[in-house]
């Protein structure tokens, strides 16, 4: 980097944001930081405020008409990050937002911890550092949720109900397979780390998740908003906070309304696309009945786990040999197939990814979830795994870690809209080098579109217009081609996580309007490999930056 004044500044950032994100820092693979939990109170949110006015108030001391080249980008990158960052921080609606989905705080650990890799003496002590802070943490959550309370910020009832469920059924396992305390250490005994493990988990986690449970049932449940008033619009400071987690997560200044007449106008064109290639593969011409097909044939679902993983790692080898057609070579870690922690599993998600980590000790990973498999629809997991990981979320991220010549936070960083977007833009992106294995695979990736422009529209509906959850999960149904589970775990991730949904949708849009401008105005100079590369070879970007990238890219002489 050119500046030395910005250099040392992008710097701080990423170390604050170690600090204050130490799990982060773990999964990045970066030591010094292994045997801490983030602060989950409110006076953990002021120190990170703090951080961010601090960065603030340094670029406002800089000139960016100075800057050139990557000092550019990362000027624009830390000036938008620490405004929405801040804005969403005040919004603080993750303190009204109980669930038993991935982003719910007993979900999270529960599935979290268990992938941390100790491969060191020093990482296998300090898991059990941390491990005996999980209880604390837990507290400090709880305690937040009360004093949210007492300011009239409820949780739902939904939601917790929903984990006083997890909880009765984590607490129901046996200790001795707790996955928190059964991972492979290296350079310790390992059944004398393993009693130490259980132990903390027996007498600082369990204990803790049982508070949880008397305080949920008889504390949080009485006072909890019905499933007519689960949006943010129903807490006081939820209208505004709901505006700055949607500018948060999609890095644009969209409003509300506005993001839902998009979302409302994509659903009206995908019904188009599954009626014509629904009558290709299911000889159904309307799209109605197109979608009841692919929710109620049971002759489409799985049977075994087995087969999901089968289908998930056959789709990300077509990938991996076909990434020629439309990107350049690239030296990145692998990736690899897991199944998302039976804990964990039952309320969250189709699939997530965790990038691998820096120092090579773990590949980037695409989290299948398996449970149940016969609620689980066939087409659907070939869009999932170009999604997930390549040319999706690991190509984007593992790529992104190869950059060293860029800023860390700009290395490691996630920028919803840029991550999501890119991987929705690539199930698309997949249909056009031909990677579907056929129409009722495409069908998938018409269903998972749909499901994208449905969340703009229920996500707003519900969090700016006041839906009910039986509305949105009934326009969920209409729309899309999901299982009545996953519509029900994707309707309650919104409601927990408000705004995160909308990236998705949004960020893809962009890539493709970008693309769009490329190819009309460099005609047959246009390179899809190289146009692809520009937008991954700046790392984790807001889109208003993207936008600034390919335009340069335009101008260059050729």
């Amino acid at each position: 980097m050119g500046d030395p004044q910005l250099a040392a500044l992008a710097q701080r950032h990423f170390d604050h944001h170690l600090a204050d994100n130490p799990t982060s820092a773990t999964f990045y693979g970066l030591p010094g930081h292994d045997d801490r939990l983030p602060d989950p109170s409110r006076e953990g949110d002021l120190v990170r405020l703090a951080h961010h006015t601090e960065i603030r108030d340094g670029l406002a001391a800089i000139d960016p008409d100075t800057l050139e080249g990557q000092d550019r980008i990362t000027y624009s990158v830390l000036a938008r990050l620490v405004s929405d960052q801040a804005a969403n921080l005040q919004a603080a609606l993750g303190e009204v937002a109980l669930s038993n989905t991935i982003s719910g705080p007993v979900s999270s650990m529960l599935s979290s911890l268990p992938r941390t890799t100790l491969d060191s003496e020093q990482r296998s002590r300090d898991y059990l550092v941390r491990l005996g802070a999980v209880g604390d943490h837990f507290d400090a959550v709880l305690d937040r949720y009360r004093r949210a309370g007492g300011e009239g910020r409820h949780q739902t009832r939904h939601g917790v109900l929903a984990v006083i469920g997890q909880i009765d059924d984590y607490l129901a396992t046996d200790v001795a397979a707790d996955p928190l305390a059964s991972l492979e250490p290296t350079g310790v005994d390992v059944d004398e780390w393993r009693t130490k493990a259980r132990l903390l988990v027996a007498e600082r986690v369990r204990p803790a998740l049982a508070r949880w449970r008397t305080a949920l049932e008889t504390e949080l449940l009485p006072v909890a908003r019905d499933d007519e008033h689960v949006g943010v619009c129903n807490v006081p400071g939820g209208e505004a906070g709901y505006r700055a987690a949607s500018r948060y997560f999609t890095t644009t200044d969209l409003t509300p309304e506005e993001i839902h007449r998009i979302g409302l106008d994509e659903v009206a064109r995908l019904r188009g696309e599954f009626a014509e290639i629904g009558a290709r593969a299911l000889g159904a011409a309307d799209a109605g009945e197109v979608i009841d097909r692919l929710r109620g044939d049971l002759s489409l679902r799985y049977e075994t786990a087995d087969e999901i993983l089968a289908d998930v790692t056959a789709a990300l080898h077509r990938a991996e040999e076909a990434l020629p057609t439309a990107f350049l070579d690239y030296d990145v870690a692998p990736c690899n197939v897991q199944v998302i922690p039976e804990a964990a599993a039952k309320g969250s998600t189709l699939a997530y990814y965790t990038v691998p980590a820096s120092d090579g000790s773990r590949p980037g990973t695409h989290w299948v979830n398996t449970y149940d498999p016969a609620s689980r629809s066939r087409y659907e997991y070939e869009a999932l795994a170009f999604h997930e990981s390549v040319p999706g979320h690991h190509l984007q991220f593992a790529l992104g870690q190869t950059l060293t010549d860029l800023p860390q936070f700009r290395q490691f960083g996630y920028v919803t809209a840029f991550g999501e977007g890119w991987g929705l833009y690539t199930e698309r992106l997949c249909d056009e080098i031909g990677l579907y294995s056929g129409d009722l695979a495409r069908l998938g990736m018409v269903s998972f579109d749909a499901w994208r422009a449905c969340r703009l529209v229920v996500d707003t509906g519900m969090h700016a217009f006041g839906w009910s959850r039986e509305r949105a999960l009934q326009y969920m149904r209409d729309n899309t081609a999901l299982s009545e589970v996953n519509i029900a775990n994707e309707v309650d991730r919104y409601i927990a996580w408000p705004g995160q949904a909308l990236a998705y949708m949004i960020g893809r849009k962009h890539i493709e309007m970008l693309r769009a401008r490329a190819e009309k105005a460099l005609g047959s100079a246009f390179d899809l490999r190289h146009f692809h590369d520009r937008v991954l070879s700046s790392g984790s970007i807001p889109l208003e930056t993207m936008t600034w990238v390919v335009e340069a890219w335009i101008a260059e002489p050729r």
